[in-house]
């Protein structure tokens, strides 16, 4: 998680910071900007919360590993012309069959079981967001600021005006730790399921990305093995 940090700090920075100069030429002050999902990432509470969730939550995404593979298979079966996709005409061969009602069951499960721990996640999310505004201020009335700009709407500014560190230290002794099992009649809120996407979104381009790295790796090993190995008379 310390790795996913920093990516998450590199990345916030290279989005960050300054305005255009019609923008700098009206506000007298400091201004700045904040990445919301980089800030809620950082904390404690998320990473811990996480790992909370994938340890409590095992038996969900087990089960949810081996419903998928046991579905993939089935929709090998339903593959009739071996071109490795179940297209209309073979699902409507299949209809009412043994193996599309499994496919469906698997699929309700699948649902009911991703629901469950998805509901944690945005959960442990939602107790981390609510300080997340009060963090916020207390950086802005710190350092006097009098602007912040969305890291998308800015073109080039220097580290400093990035302020999403700070905010994570600030939102750090707010909220040391959360809860990762919602209350029954619990409904998440507007924002905080937009911003659970969003950090979805992050975490599963950070995981290609890491696939990838680790692919390269085993690649580039290999080739060297390669060279090494000894060649014979």
């Amino acid at each position: 998680m310390k790795r996913l940090t920093k990516t998450i700090a590199v990345a916030s920075l290279a989005m960050a910071t300054t305005v255009a100069m019609p923008v700098s030429a009206q506000v007298q002050g400091n201004i700045a900007t904040v990445n919301a999902q980089g800030v809620i990432m950082g904390t404690n509470a998320f990473s811990t919360a996480y790992q909370q969730i994938n340890t409590t939550y095992k038996l969900q995404l087990d089960t949810i590993q081996q419903r998928n593979q046991e579905r993939q298979t089935l929709l090998q079966q339903l593959d009739t012309n071996n071109d490795r996709q179940v297209d209309d005409a073979e699902l409507q061969a299949a209809q009412g069959s043994a193996t599309t009602q499994r496919i469906q069951q698997i699929e309700q499960e699948v649902t009911q079981l991703n629901n469950q721990v998805q509901a944690a996640r945005v959960y442990a999310i939602e107790q981390i967001l609510i300080q997340y505004g009060p963090s916020l201020q207390e950086v802005i009335q710190q350092q006097q600021i009098q602007m912040i700009v969305s890291p998308e709407s800015v073109i080039f500014a220097p580290e400093q005006a990035n302020i999403t560190g700070q905010v994570v230290t600030v939102l750090n002794t707010k909220v040391s730790a959360v809860n990762i099992v919602p209350p029954q009649d619990w409904q998440p809120a507007r924002e905080s399921l937009a911003l659970f996407q969003q950090v979805s979104q992050i975490l599963q381009a950070l995981a290609i990305q890491q696939a990838q790295q680790q692919a390269a790796q085993q690649q580039q090993q290999a080739a060297q093995g390669n060279d090494q190995a000894p060649t014979g008379r």
